[in-house]
């Protein structure tokens, strides 16, 4: 693992517990601890989603994109703590993140401007906007090209250490 971004696989598969066909995050390229990350995901025709979405017109399924905001998010948080622990938002206790996994509370305020399509670069930036100890909320916009392609408000919860799923 290398100390600033760009941050690659290697430290995407240590971060995150998605594997293929469901990891949507092939790069971090900046990262403003506690403040703002910036990643991406290359959209190629042989990912699987493009066999019934749409044949003759394939189009990234939305939920795709605010689960790769989502993934976004949750390296925003594990890089933060990692590049910066003493700069955790005043009145956070944030546990030890290993074994635990962030879970989507809600997605508000999701919107779709354009179609993502294979050749696609979707470029994600995530940035606070509230922080607690098991619980943060993240304003999420995805481009492509530079053109809006969604954008979202997206909670997650992160799982107790004795249950994944709590």
């Amino acid at each position: 693992m290398t100390d600033s971004p760009p941050f690659g696989i290697d430290t995407i598969l240590e971060l995150l517990p998605h594997r293929y066909p469901f990891l949507l995050i092939d790069r971090v390229t900046a990262l403003d601890p506690w403040r703002t990350i910036s990643a991406y995901k290359n959209i190629t025709y042989n990912e699987p989603q493009f066999q019934g979405h749409f044949p003759g017109l394939p189009v990234l399924p939305g939920v795709m994109i605010v689960e790769a905001m989502g993934q976004a998010g949750t390296l925003f948080t594990a890089l933060s703590q990692r590049q910066a622990p003493e700069a955790v938002p005043e009145g956070v206790d944030l546990p030890d993140l290993a074994g635990r996994v962030a879970f989507f509370a809600s997605a508000d305020k999701v919107k779709f401007r354009q179609p993502v399509r294979p050749g696609d670069r979707l470029d994600i930036e995530i940035k606070l906007l509230r922080f607690g100890s098991r619980i943060w909320k993240v304003a999420a916009l995805a481009r492509v090209d530079g053109r809006k392609a969604a954008e979202a408000e997206l909670t997650s919860v992160l799982s107790g250490p004795e249950d994944p799923a709590s």
